[in-house]
């Protein structure tokens, strides 16, 4: 299991959000490539590179998420507001090595089951849900699919990854949910990424018992960037015994 963190940009910011809600915005930095350029260093094997522009307002920032892909050398997995495969395509083609899409997976699954046509190794669906229900457009809206019942539809597409996220649990530093993920992991078989709640090295260490089910890596945000615990501490806590 391998630590993934966050760099969410806002108006070209480095941000971190509480549960969605702009109103709960706090400022990491002015510069996303830095952070990126210092999760790298810091040892880290791949950067979680999310568009909250994109996903809640429809205005991508290609600009700054192609900078942060051309400026390290681990792989970038890009998120946030990809709808279209035009979109997915651009940051593939900046050298982006996962695209993320949450929306489309509803609203056009069309587009991810193209996505995973051309790049069936590269692409993950962002399975964002509050009390079991999955949200949407930038998680602003509630749709009555569930997790679980999304995460069974997306295997059938041919999809390898999904990134689950307990929205109440994100940004909150409460924990993340190991019991919906493990239900995840068993519905569906998938790889899986799970995001949103984690605040204490002692999360992290909950997560391990998930590994055999498929749950391989941990997005971590605002823990990493408040300092509560080191980037190879995380690691350590979730590093096989």
């Amino acid at each position: 299991m391998i630590v993934v963190p966050a760099v969410d940009i806002r108006a070209g910011r480095v941000v971190r959000l509480k549960q969605g809600r702009l109103q709960d915005e706090t400022v990491y930095g002015s510069d996303p490539v830095a952070a990126a350029q210092r999760w790298e260093a810091e040892g880290a094997a791949r950067v979680h590179v999310v568009d909250l522009d994109a996903a809640i307002e429809g205005r991508p920032q290609p600009d700054v998420v192609g900078a942060i892909i051309e400026a390290v050398r681990i792989p970038v997995e890009v998120g946030g507001g990809l709808r279209t495969l035009e979109n997915a395509m651009r940051y593939r083609d900046r050298g982006a090595d996962r695209v993320i899409f949450g929306t489309a997976a509803i609203a056009a699954p069309g587009v991810v089951q193209e996505a995973v046509r051309l790049w069936p190794e590269a692409v993950a669906v962002a399975i964002d849900a509050r009390n079991g229900q999955v949200s949407v457009a930038g998680w602003q809206e509630i749709t009555q699919v569930s997790a679980t019942e999304l995460a069974v539809q997306v295997k059938a597409w041919g999809v390898a990854r999904i990134q689950y996220t307990d929205v109440a649990r994100d940004g909150v530093l409460v924990g993340p949910n190991t019991a919906a993920t493990e239900q995840l992991a068993r519905a569906s078989g998938l790889r899986l990424t799970i995001a949103g709640g984690v605040g204490t090295l002692e999360h992290l260490a909950r997560l391990k018992p998930l590994r055999p089910l498929g749950v391989d890596e941990v997005v971590v945000g605002r823990a990493l960037y408040d300092e509560r615990f080191s980037l190879a501490d995380a690691q350590a806590a979730v590093a096989d015994a």
